[in-house]
């Protein structure tokens, strides 16, 4: 096996491998990449699964050929089919020409499907027949099209409970996870956080430092949005740091522990959960400049539902009270 070291990067993506229980994934990563199998990553939003895969990918005998990732969620459903397996010209209003799909596109290479949790059950079946080795028709094509694509697959759901519960083929989910390997969250490995948040901090201001205060700060959140929250965090503290070092007043309220200056009014607990929730999702939203996909991420939940919660926020205003 080639050695991991402490900081590497795979395919271009710069990796910080400190803790003990990162470091066995990365070398069962290492250790199933050579094989032909199909593997399931499972994890929290932004605990880093997508650097498992992309790891897969650059240890396998794949590694010179094509590869090709995609956010099953990030497709408007009525794209996702033609995206993933390809149309004719014609095949449907403003199919001007012949497109390759996805799987064509990562023919002998690697395909990264994420969130494969959002998939919908018709394509479920689709894909399950092509991974079973079955030749497919774009849309609107007559020829069928043959590929050899290893598959990698990355959720931060439940499948097993979606099977359960009827939201997801047991079929493909036993096919998906021929070998599975699960990211620990970023709480999971606190030994990783002031490595990483040093890291990010460097990326953005090589001078800055941070103050003990902020070190223990950092230590003792819980991090809900894991590694890509904590780049975030560090980024926002870098462009507000003035000195030297990095100071509590230069981190966000929530990470760095200091009260709320708004206070809701009383209210009953299913009202004040709702609000709590949408102040939560407003304030996510905001941090990431507005970009849903990177607050979905964050708060651990679909693009399409955070797409639905702020239609309805649209329409029903809140209502709170400031105290001073």
């Amino acid at each position: 096996m080639c050695p991991i070291t402490e900081q590497t990067t795979f395919l271009g993506m710069p990796a910080l491998i400190h803790s003990r229980a990162l470091r066995q994934v990365m070398e069962r990563a290492e250790r199933v990449a050579r094989t032909s199998a199909t593997v399931l990553v499972e994890g929290d939003s932004g605990s880093g699964k997508e650097l498992v895969a992309r790891a897969i990918h650059h240890y396998s005998l794949r590694c010179a050929r094509p590869w090709v990732d995609v956010s099953c969620a990030a497709l408007p459903e009525n794209l996702i089919e033609s995206e993933l397996f390809g149309h004719e010209k014609g095949a449907f209003s403003g199919a001007d020409a012949a497109k390759p799909g996805l799987f064509e596109m990562a023919h002998t290479g690697t395909l990264f499907l994420d969130e494969i949790g959002e998939l919908q059950p018709r394509l479920q079946v689709k894909l399950l027949r092509v991974l079973d080795g079955v030749p497919y028709y774009r849309l609107g094509g007559t020829r069928k099209v043959s590929v050899d694509v290893r598959i990698v697959a990355a959720t931060n759901c439940d499948l097993a409970a979606a099977v359960a519960g009827g939201a997801f083929r047991g079929d493909l989910y036993h096919r998906l996870s021929q070998v599975g390997i699960r990211v620990p969250s970023l709480r999971e490995r606190p030994e990783d956080i002031l490595p990483l948040a040093e890291f990010f901090l460097r990326q953005n201001n090589p001078e800055l430092r941070f103050s003990a205060a902020v070190e223990s700060a950092l230590a003792s959140y819980d991090w809900p949005g894991n590694v890509r929250e904590l780049r975030n965090a560090v980024l926002k503290a870098a462009i507000f740091a003035t000195g030297r070092f990095v100071e509590l007043s230069d981190l966000s309220a929530h990470v760095a522990g200091r009260p709320r200056p708004c206070q809701e009014e009383p209210a009953a607990a299913g009202p004040r959960l709702d609000r709590m929730e949408r102040k939560l999702i407003l304030t996510t939203l905001a941090s990431t400049d507005g970009h849903q996909q990177r607050a979905a991420d964050l708060l651990g939940i679909s693009r399409r539902t955070l797409t639905r919660k702020l239609r309805l926020y649209r329409t029903e205003p809140e209502r709170t009270s400031c105290t001073a």
